[in-house]
């Protein structure tokens, strides 16, 4: 799957149908490019989730699994990672367990470098670099 250099922010939520339309309600911690604002146009993507479940309905219910999944990092963990993507503000992107972001501040893409998570919240984690690792390691 390709995602867009544009993209803004990444999170996992639910599709909701209210009164014949559908609604997702994004975290307003993700909103780090300012407030929404009345009567403007934002794009969103949604993406499919994989699913233990080989359902056939079409209901918009999230699987109760992926509402109680835990973000896959901790903070205090240290992991070697590869830079994958640099994000508008010239920040590292790589991604973890189940695409889960993590930002890393400082890195060029495809650096390999070994992290140390300062922060973790529900859809992303922040890092800071500790080693510089060579490919050939």
């Amino acid at each position: 799957m390709e995602i867009s250099d544009q993209l803004r922010c990444l999170f996992s939520g639910k599709v909701e149908e209210r009164n014949g339309s559908y609604v997702i309600e994004v975290p307003e911690q993700e909103l780090h490019l300012g407030d929404l604002e009345a009567d403007e146009t934002y794009r969103v993507a949604v993406l499919p989730s994989p699913t233990t479940n080989e359902s056939t309905t079409t209901g918009a219910d999230p699987q109760p699994e992926q509402a109680s999944q835990t973000p896959p990092v901790e903070k205090g963990e240290q992991r070697t990672v590869e830079i994958e993507d640099i994000g508008d503000q010239g920040d590292g992107i790589t991604r973890v367990e189940r695409g889960f972001v993590v930002i890393v501040p400082d890195t060029k893409q495809s650096e390999r470098v070994t992290i140390e998570i300062t922060d973790v919240r529900e859809n992303i984690a922040f890092a800071e670099v500790v080693d510089r690792v060579s490919y050939y390691e």
